[in-house]
């Protein structure tokens, strides 16, 4: 083997071991294939996962057939066949083709690209008038074969690695959500249960004031207990997209205005700043956006206490954005991604209690009203929760 072979097999296992899936990544590597293997037509094709039907993934027309067409120029059939037999495949023109119509004197080389032991797709190369494919041009072709098959399948691994880092990531949030709303359940049935015994004790007699106390805390914590069961269900609902949504035509700035001013009346000392421009109303249901902006103000209240808030409300286009802003602590770059997630909960925050489904709540009421939310963050300057809502949004 010469050092021109040899530079140009290794150009070809460089590109190959080096770049992923994309079409750019095959293009470079078919540009570089073209340098010694000559042919005027490429195509791949993978088989699609679930219809297991031959799609094109790339072609490239670089020679007489630029403007043939497709049937011609592809050999889509003929890619069929090499996955079906899993082997390369040699076509010759058919013999009462006229030697002068050089776009239909094809010479088709079709070589299947594996994945492990299956075959997953064919590359076909098409020469228009030859010359015929003699053996050094197979062993180049199907060498390149073999090189594009690594590279199809060690993106499949880059994949499967990805769902299996995935799948893992949302069991460990489901173990997690078990032992926090195990935790979560415990400690509003332990208060329940020791004030409800202490005040049904024979040998003590309370007060009328110390009863009020007891009641009110056993009061306040079936309250909670009720919101939490209820957020578990919602959520679930939510999921599997059967909880009913009652659309109607509402005023954005009124829904603000009302629950600013249930939160500003349980808690006295929270400064909130309002600036709610006179937007169009919006089709949507009331309730369920009330809840989501009361969600963000009770996360205010949980991760940035005593910091004031600041809601914004305008039309950009044709749409209305709402802005909940804190001056908190903000949120880490690596966990903003996660915080809509179901079940997830910041990490380190072992004081503040809840089961990380407040947030993933918001998102669903807020993409079943065809809109987005998100939040934008820099540690130690607060955190800014964005929703994004259309205008007309038809039902």
């Amino acid at each position: 083997m010469d050092s021109q072979t040899l530079s140009y097999l290794q150009e070809l296992m460089l590109i190959a071991s080096r770049s992923d899936d994309s079409r750019n990544s095959i293009e470079k590597f078919i540009v570089a294939l073209r340098k010694k293997f000559v042919f005027d037509n490429v195509a791949v094709y993978l088989q699609d996962k679930t219809t297991q039907n031959l799609e094109i993934v790339y072609a490239r027309a670089v020679g007489r057939s630029k403007t043939a067409e497709a049937d011609a120029a592809w050999g889509e059939d003929f890619a069929g066949q090499v996955v079906k037999k899993g082997q390369l495949l040699l076509r010759d023109p058919k013999p009462d083709v006229s030697p002068d119509d050089r776009l239909h004197q094809a010479y088709l080389l079709g070589l299947p690209i594996r994945e492990g032991t299956l075959v997953r797709g064919a590359m076909v190369f098409v020469r228009f008038g030859g010359p015929v494919y003699e053996d050094q041009h197979i062993a180049v072709a199907s060498l390149a074969g073999e090189m594009l098959s690594m590279l199809f399948e060690r993106a499949a691994w880059a994949e499967l690695q990805q769902e299996l880092e995935d799948l893992k990531r949302q069991m460990q949030l489901q173990e997690d959500f078990v032992s926090t709303i195990s935790h979560e359940l415990r400690t509003p049935l332990g208060f329940i249960k020791g004030y409800s015994t202490s005040l049904l004790r024979p040998d003590t007699n309370w007060d009328e004031a110390t009863q009020k106390e007891f009641l009110t805390i056993i009061d306040e914590e079936t309250d909670r207990l009720s919101l939490l069961i209820e957020n578990v269900l919602e959520s679930a609902r939510l999921q599997s997209k059967t909880l009913p949504l009652r659309f109607q035509p509402l005023r954005l700035d009124g829904v603000l205005r009302d629950v600013t001013m249930r939160i500003r009346a349980r808690h006295k000392d929270l400064d909130v700043n309002t600036q709610l421009e006179s937007v169009p109303a919006i089709s949507g249901d009331g309730v369920r956006l009330a809840q989501v902006f009361e969600n963000l103000f009770t996360n205010a209240l949980k991760y940035a206490p005593g910091s004031s808030i600041d809601i914004l409300l305008n039309q950009v286009g044709d749409k209305i954005v709402i802005s909940f802003i804190d001056h908190g602590p903000g949120i880490q770059k690596e966990s903003l991604p996660l915080i809509f997630e179901r079940f997830y909960r910041v990490r380190g925050e072992k004081t503040i209690t809840g089961t990380g489904l407040g947030l993933y709540i918001c998102k669903q009421i807020i993409q079943a009203h065809r809109g987005k939310i998100w939040a934008e963050s820099t540690p130690g300057h607060g955190t800014t929760f964005l929703i994004e809502l259309p205008i007309n949004s038809s039902r």
